[in-house]
């Protein structure tokens, strides 16, 4: 049985028990055990931590800032400093081993607190990376929890050296969303009618000519690029999740009715055999559960099996309601944690972890997979090219494999067809999955 470390702490809370696990047990890998006893805690001989206001003998110290143990949601003082190159806050005092409360700061990025704080949402009522504090002081691009356990580690290897740790491993997950399956097939005719009419109008005689080619089978769909995908999911042997959009149709919800094309019905079930597949929550449903239930049991029912994965059309994200909402159907992932206008790590981290309803003050089942990267954010919102993008996209993929993270990828069927405005950007998306599909390597692979 591995050694476990004993944590002093004055008291336990919800908050302290949760970012504990999630520090000690799923980032660093050790196993811990937490005691209010002063005089056991000092008659402990082997490796030990204190987390309390002042330090008991000459243990690793870290001082509690009091976030762990408040009840309820208030404005957080936060004061960003430098600390061996890393930004941190909560600070304490610099004669510490670590000048921070890493658990209470941790604690405040991977809960989302600022998300629960008054804030001005976007057009679609989204949180906008502007107003997060990763955004504004510049560590967007740094999976900074992941970053700040590995600092911890280190101080933990060398004051206890037969200490042993289990060892994370770097993942690569490619994700797509399929908002829309086809781009002119089973749209139905009153769909048509208004997309030529449209046409029609704006002189748009190329679109004319490709949907009635597409449409009388002489040219291929545009948005059919699935077997292209299942090609790189071969040739890079990839973990691939689809998202299927199968809500009603609505103003920002055009995909194919799933109950009246068996071609689409064909397509979800065929790319299920081969990838695991997930609901995409309709923009309407993110405030309506009925109807996220009709989208989750329509899914289920085609595919025969529960639906237990999920992704946010357009990011709606609220917190909680959002992930209560999924909690309710079964859902057991969710993988929407991330900005549609920057690319970066929006809860600060780069690994799976339960999440925390801070209004309740209680961990959920609920496992939040962070992605870290959409195709049309690098496009269309920080208007990269197909070369910057790759390179940004490669900076990202270096900072989890640093860490032994997950890095998880958003792509779109229509984006990788190369044709029009995605033009180039199959060869991103394929160099990204290059570069995040090879293995770690000796020099990305250190406690920083």
């Amino acid at each position: 049985m591995n050694e476990q470390l004993l944590v002093y702490t004055d008291k336990s809370t919800p908050r302290l028990r949760y970012i504990f696990d999630l520090i000690l047990k799923d980032l660093i890998g050790i196993d811990y055990k937490i005691t209010h006893d002063k005089a056991t805690f000092k008659n402990h001989t082997e490796s030990r931590l204190s987390y309390s206001d002042q330090c008991i003998s000459d243990e690793p110290f870290i001082f509690a800032s009091r976030i762990l143990f408040e009840k309820g949601i208030e404005d957080q003082q936060i004061n960003v400093f430098d600390w061996k190159g890393f930004p941190v806050f909560f600070g304490t005092h610099p004669k510490y081993m670590m000048p921070f409360d890493i658990f209470g700061a941790s604690f405040y990025l991977v809960c989302r607190y600022e998300e629960y704080l008054p804030h001005i949402k976007d057009e679609h009522m989204r949180f906008s990376p502007q107003q997060s504090i990763a955004f504004q002081k510049g560590f967007l691009n740094k999976p900074i929890v992941n970053i700040w356990a590995q600092e911890l580690k280190k101080i933990l290897v060398q004051k206890f050296p037969s200490l042993k740790f289990r060892e994370g491993h770097y993942k690569y997950i490619s994700t797509f969303d399929i908002d829309s399956a086809y781009a002119y097939r089973e749209k139905g005719l009153m769909r048509h009618v208004g997309a030529f009419s449209l046409a029609l109008f704006t002189l748009n005689f190329k679109k004319i000519i490709e949907r009635f080619r597409v449409l009388i089978g002489l040219e291929a769909d545009p948005y059919n690029t699935y077997e292209w995908q299942l090609s790189i999911r071969n040739k890079y042997h990839l973990k691939q999740i689809y998202f299927f959009l199968v809500g009603d149709y609505g103003e920002y919800d055009k995909n194919i009715p799933i109950e009246g094309s068996r071609r689409f019905q064909t397509l979800i079930k065929s790319i299920a055999d081969y990838a695991d597949v997930g609901v995409h929550p309709s923009y309407a449903s993110n405030k309506n559960k009925d109807q996220l239930r009709k989208e989750i049991r329509r899914l289920s029912k085609l595919l025969k099996r529960e639906v237990t994965k999920s992704r946010q059309h357009f990011l709606k994200i609220t917190f909680p309601d959002t992930y209560r909402n999924l909690l309710e159907f079964d859902i057991q992932e969710d993988y929407s944690l991330g900005y549609a206008s920057e690319i970066g790590f929006r809860a600060s981290i780069c690994s799976p972890f339960n999440f925390y309803d801070l209004d309740l003050d209680i961990e959920t089942k609920l496992k939040l997979i962070p992605f870290m990267l959409m195709d049309g954010t690098m496009k269309d919102y920080m208007k990269l090219s197909p070369e910057e993008s790759i390179k940004r996209a490669k900076e990202l993929v270096d900072e989890v494999k640093a860490v032994n993270g997950t890095f998880v990828t958003l792509w779109h069927n229509q984006s990788v067809n190369d044709r029009d405005a995605w033009k180039g950007w199959r060869n991103v998306y394929e160099a990204i999955v290059d570069y995040a599909s090879q293995p770690v390597s000796n020099s990305q692979n250190v406690i920083r």
